[in-house]
């Protein structure tokens, strides 16, 4: 990535503020879901971007940046958690709007918010390992690897949670659609 290679070789402050644009709302998502509070969720991503200005140097070894400033941000949340001596993490009920900006009726709008509100309780609904997967995979199109990485998981129970959440998600539609 040529931003990354500007960062890591010119120290170009312009290319980790292109950088920041582009995962902040990602990485927002991703930490918002792990600790529960998006003041709390920011103040972790603004330390993942320090992290990655503070060692720019060696950024050139790295071979995915997805999965390096997602390791990055969950692993500034784990921090977080041992400092406040929390237990048990919450997941956030974030909505999911698959629908945005398109050109439909008045009527098609309201099938389509019922729907979309009928996916959202089928995620919300799903075990937090499943939910973790299912959006980083299917919302944030991480590849399988990276997302088991991410997560900390092996290839085989990412693909085990995604099969769950898609067979969950399955089940809770036709049972609303009936």
């Amino acid at each position: 990535m040529q931003l990354v290679c500007s960062l890591a070789t010119l120290d170009s402050q312009v290319a980790l503020k292109s950088l920041y644009m582009v995962y902040f709302d990602r990485l927002m998502r991703f930490v918002t879901c792990h600790v529960g509070s998006e003041p709390v969720a920011e103040e972790i991503v603004s330390d993942t971007f320090l992290a990655v200005w503070e060692n720019r140097k060696s950024l050139l070894e790295v071979t995915n940046f997805d999965s390096y400033i997602f390791t990055i941000a969950r692993h500034k949340s784990i921090s977080y958690f041992r400092a406040n001596q929390m237990i048990k993490v919450e997941i956030d009920e974030t909505v999911t709007d698959l629908f945005f900006q398109t050109d439909t009726t008045p009527e098609e709008d309201f099938i389509s918010k019922e729907t979309v509100n009928s996916l959202n309780n089928a995620i919300n609904s799903l075990p937090d390992k499943c939910k973790m997967a299912f959006k980083l995979v299917r919302e944030d199109k991480m590849k399988y690897k990276d997302a088991a990485q991410v997560l900390d998981i092996s290839v085989k129970t990412l693909e085990a949670h995604i099969t769950t959440a898609v067979k969950k998600i399955r089940e809770a539609l036709s049972k609303e659609l009936e």
